[in-house]
């Protein structure tokens, strides 16, 4: 019997678990006009699953299955604990090697310029002590320097929001993972000035 349960619902698209597949479905935008509707969640459709299959070569992401429909990507359900809601039940030192983790996983993605584009602990699930990385759904690919400082940002602003009691010391082993990028010393110059960038618009 095929069971269909929705884990997930935002503006973009609803995500279902069916048969122990996860499946992501554009949703229609009635105020868009149907062609030009259907020809954007198509787009992005294919560009998310070309992200995915690239992504997933280089570390731990759900490689997807061939596209059925045009507005929905199929792939594997990945069973494990999210990290934003475990996280903090782990020691100290735990959370440090999670981390540091993190940051080795976010460089081998940046080394093939791939931007995830909403690293949060809410896109991350621990598997047997292994980071998946999910939800590419804004990701794109880029050599930008500046891209790959906002990236590391957004996730400093999720630890900072999520997990608070020691965010900073969790950031600081991030970044000594990232420094297995070979441009990490650049990218942390301009995460910098996107700090500071921030800073002035609050």
């Amino acid at each position: 019997m095929n069971k269909e349960k929705i884990i997930q619902q935002g503006a973009e698209a609803k995500i279902i678990l069916s048969n122990n597949l996860i499946v992501k479905d554009r949703i229609k935008k009635s105020y868009r006009i149907k062609e030009i509707d259907e020809k954007i969640r198509k787009q992005r459709t294919k560009a998310e699953k070309k992200l995915l299959e690239k992504a997933s070569k280089i570390i731990n992401a759900p490689d997807p299955f061939p596209l059925k429909e045009f507005n929905k990507i199929e792939m594997p359900f990945i069973e494990g604990q999210k990290l934003s809601e475990s996280l903090d039940s782990f020691s100290l030192d735990k959370q440090k090697e999670i981390c540091k983790q993190i940051g080795e996983e976010i460089a081998k993605l940046h080394n093939a310029d791939i931007i995830h584009g909403d690293l949060t602990t809410s896109n991350m699930i621990l598997k047997d002590n292994s980071i998946f990385f999910i939800d590419f759904g804004l990701g794109y690919i880029s050599k930008k320097i500046e891209d790959k400082a906002v990236d590391l940002h957004l996730l400093k602003q999720a630890l900072e929001a999520k997990h608070f009691t020691h965010w900073e010391t969790l950031f600081e082993h991030v970044l000594k993972g990232y420094k297995s990028y070979n441009e990490s010393s650049k990218v942390l110059e301009r995460l910098k000035a996107v700090e500071k960038r921030g800073r002035y618009k609050h």
